[in-house]
């Protein structure tokens, strides 16, 4: 057995346990589309060692010879689709389809040229050339790239290059008087040795990425309330912790129970819906919305004083007052709501009792109208509750 032949054996089982490992991913990851393309892309890919083994055995070597480029390519071009797919992309499908023509094309048309030749060493590896540029362009379309993607970029990049050097050393090292001597060659040794290493390389950080997003992903739903799309009191105390400075508004909508009794928890869920709609309307760029439970809510705004937060929070109570829906008969709705901001290196946990307690006297108030906590450095008075309030209707 040759080098060249051990190496591809080796390609053949890779090749094989990344499709699998892909494979299994998609049944478990919301991006099973991307991990499916990339599970047929290795698996075609399993084409290519397995039609070079079998190369030297061909009376007529020439429909084998073109087997073993499109295989590759065209493995290649699934992995680019599933690149794209990954990163929430539309793939270009058009260049793709144009690639798989124009490749079928090139393959056919140097089948006579001399293998010597380095105009057609250049052709036969100008196909792998594109397909991994393509890959890299695909990647670097995508906004949010963190260290593994920009990995993965010069991955695809020093592949690229490596199929530019292939004629050089094919010329240089002799890759065979005829396709059927190729495997046998120390150049067919060389490069498959190289081509499987990135193989590899490639297929480990494909997972890495998959892994880190299906991870996220299920972070992100064990921290998000599917009914109102907002995080729950998980997600939101997670993302407080980054914050040095900063309000809190803590909403609650008044007589929320008798609408569940009157109309049905499907209106209800309708409600809180709808409420989680202002606030995210109304929110700025970098506030953190949360429900915290039942009808309670919690906006965070950063570096945001009393009059911010007030500011934001009497807009979203007016829009929800004005709000009509169908489901609960048009009938009028309102909410009460709490402000405080944040005093040096106040835990979130009292701030929030803080906001809560100007709630409650927004409730006690008659609901329908925004309290703000005074700073608890404040004196209070006698007689006035723990905490001191601006309270405006």
């Amino acid at each position: 057995m040759s080098a060249a032949t051990f190496v591809l054996a080796i390609s053949l089982f890779v090749a094989f346990t990344f499709a699998t490992a892909f494979g299994v991913a998609s049944l478990y990851a919301r991006s099973a589309t991307s991990a499916r393309w990339l599970a047929a892309g290795y698996g075609l890919g399993m084409l290519n060692p397995l039609l070079e083994i079998l190369l030297p055995l061909q009376a007529d070597p020439r429909p084998v010879q073109v087997g073993v480029a499109l295989s590759l390519q065209y493995a290649a071009a699934l992995g680019v689709i599933g690149l794209a797919r990954h990163y929430r992309l539309s793939p270009p499908w058009r260049t793709m389809i144009g690639f798989a023509i124009a490749a079928l094309w090139l393959n056919i048309a140097i089948l006579d040229m001399p293998r010597g030749s380095v105009l057609r060493n250049v052709l036969y590896q100008l196909p792998y050339f594109v397909v991994h540029v393509l890959g890299v362009i695909t990647i670097l379309r995508f906004p949010r790239r963190q260290v593994l993607d920009n990995a993965l970029v010069s991955l695809f990049a020093l592949s690229a290059i490596q199929f530019l050097l292939k004629p050089i050393f094919a010329v240089s090292m002799g890759n065979g008087a005829t396709a059927r001597d190729y495997i046998g060659s120390t150049y067919a040794a060389v490069s498959q040795s190289v081509g499987s290493m990135l193989l590899i390389a490639t297929g480990l950080l494909l997972l890495l990425i998959i892994l880190r997003d299906v991870l996220a992903e299920i972070t992100a739903r064990s921290e998000t309330d599917t009914l109102s799309g907002l995080l729950n009191r998980r997600g939101f105390e997670a993302r407080a912790e980054q914050f040095v400075a900063y309000a809190v508004v803590v909403a609650d909508l008044d007589h929320f129970k008798m609408v569940n009794d009157s109309y049905g928890h499907a209106a209800g869920d309708g409600v809180i819906g709808a409420f989680a709609e202002i606030l995210q309307r109304e929110a700025g760029a970098y506030t953190i919305l949360g429900r915290m439970g039942g009808e309670e809510f919690v906006a965070l705004l950063p570096l945001a004083d009393a009059d911010t937060a007030w500011c934001y929070a009497e807009t979203v109570r007016q829009r929800f007052a004005a709000l009509a829906m169908e489901s609960i008969g048009h009938r009028s709705l309102s909410a009460s709501l709490g402000v405080a901001v944040r005093e040096g290196h106040e835990p979130l946990a009292d701030l929030l009792r803080r906001a809560d307690v100007a709630l409650y006297e927004a409730k006690r108030a008659g609901r329908d109208r925004v309290c703000v906590a005074r700073s608890s450095k404040q004196q209070t008075p006698s007689g006035a509750s723990q905490e001191g309030f601006r309270n405006i209707a």
